[in-house]
């Protein structure tokens, strides 16, 4: 095989992503599953959009591990828009790969939210070896597209919130678990 290239795609409202990661949270929480034949294209790749889809997947099962739901978010009047998305595409998953979504929080206020996601797909000695959670340089497979995306937490009427006073619970979860206690 020739070298890989890597297509860089970013949707932008505000201001840009940092450029360096938060040593905050070294901590990648895990979803894994097989790609089913509706997520590929003609070309027998798994079509770019996609990843997105995994992207929110990774997202709301971090948030499960840690004890909550994005239903439960949302009963509590808190949602969590995109508001900045990068995505950086390296090699392509196929119909049947089995492929985990890795995702951690690179940064954290009461206002906004920083995601990391590495997508790798997995043989089956990976697949054995492989937890929900996972230590920074642990990552099992072959990498295939990486990304990070930006959130703000807004009430009902979509007017920016902060977390720590409308679901004081969550945030310190979020603070507790992610970040070591660290503001």
């Amino acid at each position: 095989m020739g070298e890989q290239s890597s297509i860089a795609f970013s949707i932008t409202w505000g201001e840009r992503m940092p450029n360096t990661v938060s040593e905050l949270s070294k901590q990648w929480y895990t979803t894994s599953f097989r790609v089913r034949y509706q997520e590929t294209d003609q070309m027998g790749v798994v079509y770019h959009a996609n990843y997105l889809n995994w992207f929110e997947i990774g997202r709301t099962e971090m948030i499960r591990e840690l004890g909550f739901t994005y239903r439960e978010m949302e009963e509590e009047g808190v949602l969590l828009p995109v508001i900045d998305l990068n995505i950086q595409y390296g090699a392509p998953a196929h119909y049947d790969d089995h492929v985990t979504v890795y995702t951690r929080m690179i940064d954290f206020s009461p206002l906004r939210i920083y995601y990391e996601y590495e997508v790798r797909r997995l043989t089956g000695d990976d697949q054995n070896s492989l937890t929900a959670v996972v230590e920074e340089g642990n990552l099992s497979g072959e990498r295939l597209v990486t990304g990070s995306s930006r959130h703000v937490w807004v009430n009902k009427d979509w007017r920016p919130t902060r977390l720590d006073k409308c679901v004081p619970k969550l945030y310190d979860a979020l603070r507790t678990s992610l970040l070591g206690g660290k503001e």
